[in-house]
């Protein structure tokens, strides 16, 4: 018999409270992890903007519709490492909030600049399916906190 059973530690009160604190190590885990994951995520998306837009040729179109993409894609890392050190739970709700609404507003860009560049549209359209995926992970936020204050 192993001295484990023989001092009976993993039974009763002992045991709960060791599943709990191993739970909980592993939902702090979880969690460093997503942050850092949608923190990175984030500026990746941004950077594979800019290098994107780079090579867009210079127009009286393209212009404008770069400079409106380039700063609705790269707001979106920012306000997610604002909301990341927000100060109240309003602060991160108003900070995600934006996030949901700038990645939103970076899919109508990116469609406007595939209609102005056909010949680019296969590499918009990858650019625009992780504006949506952001999006809808930045709703999913936004929803969980709404039906939490409820």
């Amino acid at each position: 018999m192993s001295i484990l059973r023989q001092k009976n530690i993993w039974e009763g009160k002992t045991k709960k409270i060791i599943l709990i604190i191993l739970i909980d190590l592993i939902n702090l885990i979880s969690m460093v992890q997503k942050k850092y994951d949608l923190e990175e995520r984030t500026a990746k998306f941004g950077e594979k903007v800019i290098t994107f837009v780079k090579s867009i040729p210079q127009s009286q179109v393209n212009n404008p519709l770069v400079t409106q993409l380039v700063k609705a894609a790269t707001s979106i890392g920012a306000n997610y490492c604002e909301a990341d050190d927000a100060e109240s739970g309003k602060d991160f709700r108003h900070k995600i909030g934006i996030c949901k609404k700038e990645a939103r507003e970076t899919k109508h860009w990116l469609r406007m600049l595939a209609v102005a560049n056909m010949n680019r549209r296969n590499e918009v359209v990858e650019l625009w399916k992780e504006a949506k995926e952001l999006n809808l992970i930045f709703n999913a936020i936004v929803n969980k906190i709404n039906r939490k204050d409820k």
